[in-house]
């Protein structure tokens, strides 16, 4: 799955040059989110002493926000796009790496076919995916957390008070309470997904088989029988997915609200203003959601573990492990 891509010369270029130009892009783009959350506070200060302010102050902000958002949105443009191309190439190198092998192998694997067409496909749009965002989480937490540290000055809870950087500390507490009762709620969802992607293959298998010969193969019962397998497993996945929908949702819902309860008296006793308490809460949201990456991709991971399973075995039936 990697060694196909990362580890072949014909493929060399794309793979670390393309991670490279990637990885460069995402660090242009965090260090103008840096930019953005500085200019926040002025911003909102301005807003809140506007009887004192003058109208020009005020669209002088505006042109420093679009001097960074512009060049941001055509970055952001660019990476999504050669995400796309990348992904599209590692599928390539993987296709091409397992023809060999599958054709002379005597092995008989179910759903061979999907397991390269679109298993393959699948594995490298969302490792590429994942690897950017965790990439992505890692460089946000270099950058932010100086600046989450520095802005738990602005405290006034008394427990908080006294733990320097106190805010960073309360976003790794509840990032990592939250990614362990995600685990929790969550532990059946693997195995589900594997199972599901199982009786979707005997199900496209035989109407694959019933193009070429109507009267053997996608018989009604045959169909009904297989169809019923798949309604059974997806309704199974769709309940355990209601509960891990309800945990998430409740999870992100009480995190918006979590900087203003701590800062909250803080401005209301004047130490910090309005444009520090935006600051604070687009500086904590960054950090959290770096923090708890995971849990917002759990779904995308569950898919992962079981397409990764399944292309394992794969390699191990045609012999490509051996090599």
């Amino acid at each position: 799955m990697f060694k196909s891509f990362f580890l072949n010369k014909r493929w060399v270029l794309w793979a670390w040059g393309g991670a490279i130009l990637l990885i460069l892009s995402l660090l242009i783009q965090v260090s103008i989110t840096v930019k953005i959350n500085e200019w926040y506070k002025g911003f909102y200060d301005l807003l809140q002493n506007a009887a004192k302010s003058n109208i020009s102050e005020f669209w002088e902000k505006i042109y420093v926000f679009s001097y960074l958002a512009f060049p941001y949105v055509l970055l952001a443009t660019f990476t999504s796009f050669f995400t796309r191309v990348f992904a599209l190439r590692w599928r390539e190198a993987i296709t091409f790496d397992y023809l060999p092998f599958w054709k002379s192998s005597d092995a008989s694997v179910e759903g061979a076919s999907q397991r390269i067409q679109e298993d393959a496909s699948r594995f490298a749009k969302i490792v590429e995916s994942l690897g950017l965002q965790v990439v992505r989480a890692i460089m946000t937490l270099i950058a932010f957390i100086p600046i989450l540290w520095g802005l738990s000055s602005g405290i006034e809870i008394e427990f908080l008070k006294q733990l320097p950087g106190s805010l960073v500390w309360v976003s790794l507490f509840v990032s990592l309470g939250g990614l362990l009762i995600s685990w929790f709620v969550g532990i059946r969802l693997p195995g589900l997904e594997y199972n599901n992607q199982k009786v979707e293959a005997s199900f496209r298998k035989e109407l694959v088989y019933g193009e070429d010969d109507r009267i053997k193969y996608a018989k009604p019962d045959t169909v009904v029988e297989l169809f019923s397998g798949i309604k059974f497993n997806y309704h199974r996945l769709f309940y355990n997915y209601g509960y891990f929908d309800i945990w998430v949702n409740l999870y992100d819902q009480f995190m918006v609200i979590v900087p203003y309860l701590v800062m909250a008296p803080s401005l209301f006793s004047g130490l910090i203003t309005l444009g520090v308490i935006v600051q604070v809460s687009n500086a904590f949201q960054r950090v959290h959601n770096s923090f708890s990456l995971f849990i917002h991709q759990w779904t995308t991971i569950t898919e992962l573990r079981s397409i990764h399973k399944r292309l394992g075995e794969f390699e191990m039936a045609i012999g490509y492990k051996k090599n």
